[in-house]
């Protein structure tokens, strides 16, 4: 199911479908086709409608041994009419999976082996979690599903639905049934709770693997580097690295990518294709750099993610940011990460300023943002897409496109 935006990751959204937003140097559905293919998956369905076309251009008809077909969903009405729009596509068991969710292979094969223990026609993955109320929760009955409740007040237990599951097509018969949620939405949870009432729903805590919701901004900060953490990272035998450039730990260099004299990069750090990496830079852990990115002499980034084709300019800092495509720095842009107060950052989500979490968060940019020199960037601002920041100026507030 990747046909949604993603409203409360915008300014990274607006360009893009939110599986579509990179984790350790590939797309969140690109993790997952991975993950699939490594179980033995041959078809998969991708249920496409918001910004299709990026999706379908990335990927095209074949991703490794697998073949993909593309269904459109052509109103977001909700997960349960995302599963219909395969209604008389597909024959016996199949998974069904949330695209915005990052996986591993670990994680898919122990959920399919718990399931075919389980001989029923629906089994649900789940995941131990700290806050309940944020979540779908499930109530077990040894392993049969008993209740399911969308962020409950009162949860009866920390397993959430975990967004992968198995079906057999006796599914489609209950999504042709299924009647509008207060949202407006037809909700595959709903014909869930449908089946549990009829039938035998399994639940499979998976304990194995890697799974992430990037479900709010910093969610793929998390997301990044947790996986950097554990993927080897490799430098390409194509890529240039002068003398006196420091590599120091695991740090991937792609084809075609010069690091100069100078450069002190710290891993982990992944560093795509023919990217200008220096000289005299500073690149510290969990930073991922994707395709065509140049960073400039004494630029140091920390922590962040950078889209393709995007140049930080010389004397700029980056600090636990998420930069998009295209973007270019003027020369002294620097974006704070840290508040004077030493309290959480706020992020504006969906119009609310949200507290994340985090003592340290830089910015949200879309793609092809420009500042002029010597531009400040306020911890937690978001900048939409196309903005150009005048030079000297301090963004104190959400820019926003015209």
């Amino acid at each position: 199911m990747a046909a949604g935006e993603g409203v409360r990751l915008r300014p990274l959204t607006s360009t893009r479908p939110k599986p579509m937003l990179p984790v350790a140097g590939k797309p969140i559905l690109e993790w997952d086709l991975e993950a699939l293919d490594c179980v033995g998956v041959k078809n998969v369905y991708i249920v496409v409608g918001y910004k299709a076309d990026v999706i379908r251009s990335y990927f095209g008809d074949r991703f490794r041994g697998m073949k993909l077909h593309y269904l459109i969903q052509r109103e977001q009405l909700g997960t349960g009419d995302a599963v219909a729009t395969a209604a008389g596509k597909i024959k016996g068991e199949f998974i069904v999976m949330n695209g915005d969710l990052f996986i591993t292979r670990s994680f898919i094969s122990t959920f399919i082996k718990e399931h075919k223990k389980g001989r029923q026609p629906a089994s649900m993955s789940l995941v131990k979690v700290k806050d309940p109320s944020s979540y779908g929760i499930v109530e077990l009955k040894g392993k049969k599903v008993a209740s399911l409740v969308e962020k409950p007040s009162t949860p009866k237990s920390n397993l959430a639905n975990a967004g992968v599951y198995v079906f057999d097509s006796k599914i489609f018969k209950i999504l042709e049934k299924l009647e509008r949620s207060p949202r407006g939405e037809y909700e595959l949870t709903d014909a869930i709770v449908k089946m549990i009432a009829e039938t035998k729903v399994m639940g499979f805590e998976c304990t194995q693997g890697q799974w992430i919701d990037v479900g709010l901004p910093w969610n793929l900060l998390d997301a990044n580097e947790i996986v950097m953490k554990v993927i080897p990272l490799k430098k390409s035998k194509k890529a240039r690295i002068e003398r006196n450039a420091v590599l120091k730990g695991d740090v991937a260099v792609g084809d075609g990518t010069l690091v100069k004299s100078g450069a002190y990069i710290e891993g982990p750090v992944y560093i795509g294709k023919d990217c200008v990496i220096g000289p005299n830079c500073f690149i510290r852990p969990y930073t991922a750099i994707m395709d065509g990115c140049r960073v400039g002499n004494a630029v140091e980034i920390k922590n962040s993610i950078i889209m393709s084709a995007t140049h930080i300019g010389h004397l700029s800092y980056v600090g636990d940011s998420i930069i998009g495509e295209g973007c270019n720095f003027g020369a002294g842009t620097l974006v704070a990460n840290l508040r004077f107060d030493g309290d959480d950052v706020k992020i504006e989500v969906k119009n609310q300023m949200v507290k994340s979490g985090r003592r340290k968060f830089g910015c949200l940019m879309g793609d092809n943002v420009k500042t002029g020199i010597n531009v400040s960037i306020m911890p937690g601002r978001s900048i939409y897409p196309g903005v150009c920041v005048e030079a000297a100026s301090v963004v104190k507030n959400t820019l926003y496109s015209e």
